[in-house]
């Protein structure tokens, strides 16, 4: 395990060096990107789906970013936002009791948790029984973990802030680690545990970096390794008080996590090297407009009828738009047949 440490806090170096000499509008658009991709992907594993150019725009928005095509964003995207972002942008504060609750209301604006009701800033009640994951048909129900007690919250709480907030000679990644199983096993709200689990682990992370930019993502690594996460979880909290496993799978998950940073730092380069080909490129907002979706990460096929639809025009001024791009060299048809014809960037 401290083999592992020592290779990521390598990598963490050796990344933060690599963005560093991209200077600063290109540092904003790699964090943008990486917050984005942490706020989709951390959501992602709890099973609720968010819109990646709708996050995007609240976290541009709340960073005051200078980016255009920011689009209107919902409360329950802002609230997911705000909570990523005071714990990576305010990873010097300490936390209380206040700060979590803030957190926990922020990710249930209206009070609920799908259909069901919940306490929202305040620690769970337990009103419906011990809290527990299950799986498994009626009557052959598998019990993966039962929170403790309620009436140990308040102390366990106290013990884990004390802890978190107390300078000690350990190292913040494996504070990080050990923050977010602790947090996770109390597990003292009624719901959203696991995001404010990865938040908390994110916010040691930015501490370890020294740095609220942020060019790496732990819960979209998390997401791809989602299966063993749950599996590695359960064995630590059904276990003895023996966190080696959890802290080296935490550790070899973190380096999987910077290592895929090297695309979101490909992504990057790519885009501004895009614009700068294109500089005198004559342009239409909408065209613009849709470039930096497609440069962002389009999802799906694009088509003359999405791009109508975003640009909120007609499917002619779509067709036309495109068309001007493929007489420039900048789109060019997919070679895949089907119902409707799709585009992509030439390079």
């Amino acid at each position: 395990m401290v083999f592992t440490l020592g290779k990521v806090r390598n990598l963490q170096g050796r990344l933060n060096g690599k963005m560093e000499s991209l200077g600063f509008k290109l540092k904003g658009e790699a964090t943008l990107k990486t917050l984005t991709l942490n706020v989709l992907k951390s959501s992602e594993i709890e099973g609720e789906i968010l819109i990646s150019e709708v996050v995007r725009s609240s976290i541009a928005r709340h960073l005051r970013m200078d980016i255009q095509g920011l689009i209107p964003s919902d409360r329950n995207t802002d609230g997911v936002v705000e909570m990523m972002l005071d714990a990576t942008q305010n990873y010097r504060e300490p936390i209380d009791p206040d700060r979590l609750f803030g957190w926990h209301a922020s990710l249930f604006p209206g009070g609920r948790s799908g259909m069901y009701k919940i306490k929202v800033g305040d620690w769970r009640e337990d009103i419906t029984g011990p809290v527990q994951v299950v799986s498994g048909a009626m009557g052959k129900e598998k019990v993966h973990f039962q929170a403790p007690d309620l009436s140990t919250i308040p102390g366990e709480m106290e013990a884990f802030i004390n802890w978190i907030n107390r300078d000690q000679p350990l190292d913040p990644v494996i504070k990080a680690g050990i923050a977010h199983l602790w947090f996770i096993t109390i597990h003292p709200f009624d719901d959203g545990n696991g995001r404010i689990a990865r938040a908390l682990s994110d916010m040691l992370l930015a501490r370890a970096d020294g740095s609220v930019q942020r060019y790496y993502s732990m819960s979209a690594q998390i997401r791809l390794e989602r299966k063993d996460y749950y599996t590695i979880l359960e064995n630590t909290q059904k276990g003895n008080l023996d966190i080696t496993s959890w802290l080296t799978w935490f550790l070899n998950c973190l380096q999987n996590a910077v290592e895929s940073a090297e695309e979101i730092l490909s992504n990057v380069i790519f885009k501004d090297t895009f614009w700068r080909k294109n500089i005198s490129t004559s342009l239409n907002d909408r065209q613009k407009k849709m470039l930096n979706i497609i440069l962002d990460g389009f999802e799906g096929k694009l088509n003359s009828s999405k791009w109508a639809k975003i640009n909120k025009t007609s499917t002619d001024t779509a067709l036309r738009d495109i068309q001007d791009l493929i007489e420039k060299n900048i789109l060019e048809k997919e070679e895949s047949g089907g119902r409707s014809t799709s585009y992509r960037l030439t390079w």
